[in-house]
């Protein structure tokens, strides 16, 4: 094996547990019936592994050391669990059980024990993070930070909130988890309803952190649009007759089929109108537009997914860019809009009506949109607010203006590469460039 200098074996370790955690702590919490416990003991892997590979280097499967590890510990925690409750002869089947499954050839880090008709341990957790006992925020945030495996920044980001807020509430959501004893486990078929929505917009915001990282050196991450994806697809096989899953499946491959061309060869970005639409994804395109058309015929009213995935087929079907039907995206938006009036909604309307054309449409109509949001407490510190101004005060020849919102955009992002990119854009406004570079 070769050798990593410190450097390069932490960077490779850090990459590992984003990739691991979540199934870590889902096979975790499946042992112990305890997501925070399951949570704890996962990171006391880490621990592990930030102590050992320095030493004996990286193993030739990082993913299999870090469950046997954490197994060990689970199994570790339940022998005191049961010392101290005094029940040996009660729990001894069941640690045998548990140890049977530590096996030191683990190819992919989770065993093919299933104990419920989803058979997914990272489904079940999904299913218990959304519990009705915590609020709707609560259970987005925490599954965020035990699936997706972001920072409590992220998930914050994400959210268009403080970060402490967020954190109060990831600890808040897990006490709460632990005090009303919530069973590790997919609900039936009534509470699965009631908890659905949550569980969508979880998976939907895990792809589009993988989509658009809000943080760090990348501008994507496949792997969580890859799991997303994936957990996309085993929820909708479950919830055949509900539109909203197959919509969010159909609008994830639509979106995902552009992965490879929203990237040059360096891992800069590539925005939509710039992209070679010939390095799109055609099986996730077909795979989308057949969930679309799946959503569709099941004859319901579109929710937001659904209409979501309108707009993406819309980018889809489009062989060149200015082939796009952005009217059609409109009146999408304006769908949205009356499910979801929201700033961020109306601010994407906005970047729609600037790019159709013919009477109410263009970057003047646009940008008297953006102007009456400008306010909008949510959009405060969103630097997609002074890119969306900046793009269209460029279009109208304003390069000035341009510049300085492309600017102030840069210093709002956490994001190196899509800083570079706005810092790119308001160079080119400071040469008289006021073409628009999508």
């Amino acid at each position: 094996m070769p050798e990593l200098d410190r450097a390069e074996l932490e960077r490779s370790i850090a990459a590992v547990w984003r990739i691991e955690s979540a199934k870590l702590i889902a096979v975790l919490a499946r042992m112990l019936r305890d997501v925070g416990q399951a949570e704890e003991l996962a990171q006391d892997a880490l621990i592990a592994a930030l102590e050992t590979w320095p030493r004996d280097g990286l193993p030739d499967k990082p993913g299999a050391w870090l469950m046997t590890t954490a197994k060990h510990k689970a199994l570790d925690r339940l022998r005191q669990l049961a010392m101290q409750a005094r029940k040996h002869e009660e729990l001894g089947q069941e640690l045998q059980a548990q140890e049977a499954l530590v096996v030191p050839d683990f190819v992919d880090g989770l065993d093919d024990k299933r104990a419920d008709d989803i058979g997914d341990d990272l489904l079940r957790l999904i299913f218990t993070a959304c519990h009705p006992v915590l609020s709707t925020e609560a259970r987005v945030a925490l599954t965020l930070k035990l699936l997706g495996g972001l920072s409590t920044a992220e998930i914050a980001r994400a959210f268009l909130a403080p970060e402490p807020t967020i954190a109060q509430r990831i600890v808040r959501a897990k006490r709460s988890l632990q005090a009303a004893k919530v069973p590790f486990e997919v609900p039936q078929a009534a509470a699965r309803a009631e908890r659905l929505a949550s569980v969508l917009e979880v998976i939907y915001l895990i792809f589009n952190e993988g989509y658009s990282a809000t943080a760090g050196e990348d501008w994507v991450r496949p792997a969580l649009c890859e799991e997303a994806q994936r957990l996309g697809r085993v929820l909708a096989e479950l919830s055949a007759d509900e539109p909203e899953v197959h919509g969010l499946v159909a609008l994830m491959e639509i979106q995902a089929s552009r992965l490879h061309a929203r990237v040059d060869a360096e891992g800069r970005p590539v925005l939509l109108m710039q992209q070679d639409r010939g390095r799109w994804d055609q099986l996730l395109i077909r795979r989308g537009l057949a969930a679309l058309a799946r959503a569709e015929a099941l004859g319901k009213e579109p929710g937001p997914y659904l209409l979501q995935a309108g707009m993406a087929a819309c980018h889809a079907r489009a062989r060149r860019p200015e082939d796009t039907d952005w009217p059609r995206i409109v009146a999408y938006y304006d769908a949205l809009a009356q499910l979801q009036p929201n700033a961020v909604v109306l601010l994407n309307r906005a970047v729609a009506v600037g790019m159709a054309s013919g009477p109410g449409f263009g970057p003047a109509a646009a940008l008297e949109l953006v102007e009456a949001l400008r306010q909008e407490p949510a959009l405060q510190n969103y630097h997609w607010l002074p890119s969306v101004r900046g793009d269209l005060l460029a279009k109208l020849g304003r390069v000035a203006e341009a510049q300085a919102e492309f600017e102030r955009a840069a210093a709002l992002t956490r994001n190196a590469r899509e800083r570079a990119l706005l810092l790119e854009r308001a160079a080119a406004m400071g040469g008289g460039d006021g073409a628009l570079r999508h």
